[in-house]
């Protein structure tokens, strides 16, 4: 019985660790770049897009597909840094525990 009070005491534990860690990735933010800093776009922890740049040589109107391109590769580039971020993060929060390999937790 002594064991059971002591792994909900470590569940406990643990759920107020993520829901810190949740709290401080929602504040994360990452930019991602394309075309050499061509065009930047800015995402939250919660992958909302937050902002955009764009360089003024690139609106031209035969240049619309890279633009397109370029908007695209910026966000996804800022998308993998987010998500890199979350899995130091994750993997920091949970050193030690028993957790299978490539097993994701609940964000």
């Amino acid at each position: 019985m002594k064991d059971l009070l002591g792994l909900m005491g470590k569940a406990k534990e643990m759920q107020a660790k993520f829901q810190a860690m949740q709290e401080e990735i929602a504040g994360i933010e990452a930019t991602g770049q394309a075309g050499g800093g061509l065009v930047g776009v800015t995402l939250t922890g919660k992958f909302e897009m937050k902002s955009i740049k764009i360089d003024p040589s690139l609106f031209k109107e035969e240049e619309v597909e890279i633009l397109e391109d370029l908007l695209l590769a910026a966000h996804n580039d800022a998308k993998a840094k987010i998500e890199a971020i979350m899995q130091e993060k994750t993997r920091d929060l949970t050193a030690g525990l028993p957790i299978p390999p490539g097993m994701k937790l609940p964000f």
